[in-house]
């Protein structure tokens, strides 16, 4: 397995995993199907991502095959620079199968060489297997939001989770 830096070629490849984590998850902010972002909208965001350096998209690829993604979306304003919010999916396929790990291992590697000093994120409270990875990834819970989510007609929390890196 591979985890590398997202190139303006993955445009195609990474809307179509995106989709595809969508499709079989629960947890995952928009249903399947809700997206709608062609591939000439993502290559664009790609190309608006590259110009950010406090941004950035790492992939897991394996045998040429994107098998999951984590987004680090940057603060926009001088007071947030240092902080950067993550978005992680991995097929289903291949959960459990350490790319979580493998991902937010490089982000971490990533964020230093960045001036980045927070992490941080959102899980559903049901997402046993997702807090454990967060967790185990060295996020805390700071907090919950309450009926965060509406999932299939019911309220879902979320926990609020951070990680401070050295400055």
């Amino acid at each position: 397995m591979l985890i590398r830096e997202i190139e303006i070629k993955d445009a195609e490849n990474l809307i179509n995993l995106i989709k595809g984590v969508e499709a079989k998850s629960n947890y995952m902010l928009m249903e399947a199907g809700e997206r709608k972002t062609t591939h000439e909208q993502q290559r664009k965001h790609l190309e608006r991502l590259e110009k950010q350096n406090n941004s950035t998209i790492f992939v897991a690829e394996q045998e040429g095959n994107l098998i999951g993604y984590l987004i680090a979306i940057g603060g926009s304003v001088k007071r947030t620079k240092h902080s950067a919010y993550i978005v992680v999916g991995i097929l289903e396929q291949n959960r459990g199968q350490g790319v979580g790990t493998a991902l937010f291992k490089r982000v971490d590697e990533w964020a230093k060489s960045h001036h980045i000093t927070r992490l941080e994120l959102t899980a559903v409270t049901n997402n046993e297997a997702g807090v454990a990875l967060y967790k185990k990834s060295g996020f805390e819970i700071e907090g919950t939001k309450r009926n965060s989510l509406m999932i299939d007609g019911t309220f879902y929390d979320e926990y609020y989770m951070s990680k401070l890196l050295p400055f």
